[in-house]
This record gives structure tokens, sequence and C-alpha cells, in this order.
């Protein structure tokens, strides 16, 4: 079994003894998708699978208006699940990483860049955003 996929099951144990219905299904959910990553044909890091179901959480709430009672539930699961995200990165870090690699190439495009860029912001900085940045940075 993965680390992620341990802890996880530890703390559903943990969530049921201290009656936590809301950490209880969020962390259900994530060892569910744990196990059929197991038994996928082309299986992925788990710090995979639990980077995209949070971001499918956090795109879902634009789905919902403004005041609506499920947008807390939605809160507090992106609230559960960045406990077993990796540590964001700030923005000007980002800024740092685009200007070195446009500094690295003579005609630097947007392609070039967010190429290079993507591996080393997956899961640690939104990628809409930092196609904003490389944006304004190449104009």
């Amino acid at each position: 079994m993965g680390e992620l996929k341990d802890r996880v099951s530890k703390e559903i144990i943990a969530a049921m003894k201290a009656k936590d219905k809301k950490r209880l299904d969020v962390l259900r959910y994530l060892k569910k998708l744990y196990i059929e990553n197991d038994t996928a044909k082309k299986q992925q890091p788990e710090i995979d699978i639990t980077i995209a179901h949070a971001k499918k959480i956090k795109d879902s709430l634009s789905m919902f208006p403004e005041g609506s009672t499920q947008i807390d539930g939605i809160k507090e699961e992106i609230r559960i699940l960045s406990e077993y995200l990796p540590a964001q990165i700030d923005e000007e870090t980002v800024i740092g990483m685009i200007k070195e690699i446009i500094s690295t190439h003579d005609n630097p495009n947007m392609g070039v860049v967010m190429k290079q860029l993507s591996p080393k912001i997956k899961g640690v900085f939104e990628g809409r955003r930092a196609t904003d940045l490389v944006k304004s940075l190449l104009s």
C-alpha cells in the first residue's frame, strides 16, 4: 500500500472514532479513488490522484450560485483534501521560474515556456494563473 493510502486509512479510523461525518466521507472517497487506481491498467502516483480530485472539487465551486448551502460543504471538503496535497508555492517563486526559463531561450514563446514550467508547478500552483503570468511576462 502507498504512503498516502496508509495515512488515509488510519485517518478514516480516527474520523470514525471522532464521529466526524464530513471528514469520514471525504477520506472514504479518496481511498476509493486509490483502490480504483490499484486495479487500473495504467496506475498513477497517489499524489496525482489526490491533486486531480482536489482540482475537480475546486472547479465545482463555480457551478453553485453564491450563497448556496453546498458551497460551505465543498469548501470544507477542499480544506480536508488540502492536508494531503503538497505545499503550495507563492506567485513570486513562479515568476522567478518563468523569468529563468525565458532567459535561457533566444526566442521564447508561450508553448516553450509552459512546456518547461508545467512539470515544475504541477500540483503546487494553479495552471491557469501560471498561464496568465507567462502571458504578462512575454508581452
